[in-house]
């Protein structure tokens, strides 16, 4: 017996490391069935989605993103509810020392609401909290301001999050020293996690990256170096790979993740755009693109730039200045996976947000044959979930959680779009706990989704 049998569909063998014919059943929310259905076991099935050439994925697990601000913006969901519908089931947030709000009262939103349309980690961020403390960007907290810092972070580490995340390159106060103290005085678990924004990028990006490995040889949990696309992706990204492929070699708790797009996003205001950037990266003005009113969707000019730095701050905008083969050559890379980046404000921002995950689908496994189906499914399933220790996620086993995207090789795609966020196309269906939430696009469910804290 079935709740929900799925007939047909080619899916990733994550043990055989092949893609493969099968039909997958579905009882209680778990897996419960993988083989060929006969007569008989279709017949026990409650429903049936026959997968017939479709791609049965697990859900697609995106190892860095950032959540909704619940406090600025009410307490509904925009972010994730664009995950979903790019096939995103599990995000890990909280990310670049930047959480939109406590992680107690993120998680009150959601238990307020019911639920939330994908599954959530949460990390905490250490910038908040320098913030908080009155640590200026440029400067180095005293001994009072670490104590209160940490305890902070203690706090969310007590409410279940699963790591810390730094933003480096947002305060270059920050110290190689101050980061270690504070992994060490806050990250009680080796199975934790840690990231990072690097300090900077171009010319940079070869040291900033060499930080990030050095604090990773200096702690105990695992390191993430976040989205290396747009650190890295400026003309030494060849170089870096090979650091950081070396590196990982000798230190298997050091990974890295990237997004498909030449493009980052960031606040207007913060330290990235300090005097020197358009010089490093050999850009202007008119490769920033802001996405909120006053301003939204205007191209900078040197006026307009300098209006929102003083006077916008927070507002996102879009800087187009990284180089096409390097996005590329840090996604087909072996190693590594593939995370959006996403973040949005007021409903607006960069579209990896929205299509992250069918881009790669489209334009490096199907248009250009860069990376195999199968590589590519592992950088967005198996790997971010065992990263996280989701044992029972990012794969198709008996006894694993029941969350599934189907979509159409031949078709998937972002709809890359920088003015106007669009849907991507090709994802059929998504499946959490053995529940469809998604249909033909469309979102018929987004409250299956939970907290998970960590254990």
């Amino acid at each position: 017996m079935f709740d929900l049998l799925i007939i047909n569909g080619i899916c990733p063998d994550f043990k055989k490391g092949e893609i493969i014919h099968a039909d997958i059943g579905i009882l209680g929310g778990k897996i419960t069935f993988i083989g060929q259905a006969d007569d008989e076991l279709k017949s026990s099935a409650a429903s049936m989605i026959d997968a017939a050439g479709k791609v049965v994925s697990p859900g697609f697990i995106d190892i860095h993103m950032h959540e909704e601000n619940f406090a600025k913006e009410g307490k509904h969901y925009v972010i994730s509810e664009k995950m979903l519908e790019m096939g995103v089931t599990t995000g890990v947030a909280g990310q670049c020392g930047n959480p939109r709000q406590t992680l107690k009262e993120f998680k009150s939103v959601l238990e307020e609401n019911g639920g939330s349309p994908i599954n959530y980690l949460m990390l905490t961020g250490y910038n908040t909290y320098r913030v908080k403390h009155g640590v200026g960007r440029y400067d180095q907290p005293t001994e009072e301001q670490k104590k209160l810092i940490h305890e902070d972070l203690k706090k969310d580490m007590e409410e279940g999050a699963y790591g810390l995340s730094f933003g480096i390159e947002y305060d270059p106060g920050m110290t190689l020293d101050e980061m270690l103290e504070a992994v060490h005085a806050s990250c009680y678990s080796p199975e934790q996690m840690v990231t990072a924004h690097f300090r900077d990028d171009g010319p940079r990006a070869v040291a900033a990256v060499n930080e990030m490995i050095q604090i990773s040889d200096n702690i105990q949990q695992k390191f993430q170096i976040s989205h290396l696309s747009s650190c890295a992706a400026v003309g030494v990204m060849d170089e870096c790979l090979s650091i950081i492929n070396e590196a990982m070699d000798r230190n298997p708790k050091l990974d890295y993740d990237t997004y498909p797009y030449h493009a980052f996003s960031t606040r207007v205001g913060s330290a990235v755009f300090d005097d020197g950037c358009f010089e490093k990266w050999g850009k202007d003005y008119s490769d920033i693109l802001l996405t909120n009113e006053p301003y939204k969707n205007v191209f900078c000019t040197e006026e307009i730039f300098k209006d929102a730095r003083e006077n916008h701050p927070q507002m996102f905008c879009v800087a187009f200045v990284m180089n096409e083969p390097e996005i590329e050559a840090a996604i087909v890379n072996k190693k590594g996976m593939i995370a959006s980046d996403g973040v949005l404000q007021n409903g607006s921002g960069h579209p990896r947000a929205a299509g992250t995950f069918p881009r790669v689908l489209g334009r490096y496994v199907r248009e250009k044959g860069s990376i195999s189906m199968y590589d590519a499914l592992r950088k967005m399933t198996v790997l971010p979930a065992d990263r996280m220790g989701l044992t029972h996620k990012g794969r198709l086993e008996k006894g694993c959680d029941a969350d599934i995207t189907i979509f159409n090789p031949e078709t998937v795609c972002d709809q890359e779009d920088f003015l106007q966020l669009k849907k991507p196309v090709g994802i059929d269906y998504v499946i959490m706990d053995g529940e469809i939430v998604l249909k033909d696009g469309d979102i018929v469910n987004g409250r299956r989704g939970r907290f998970i804290p960590f254990r």
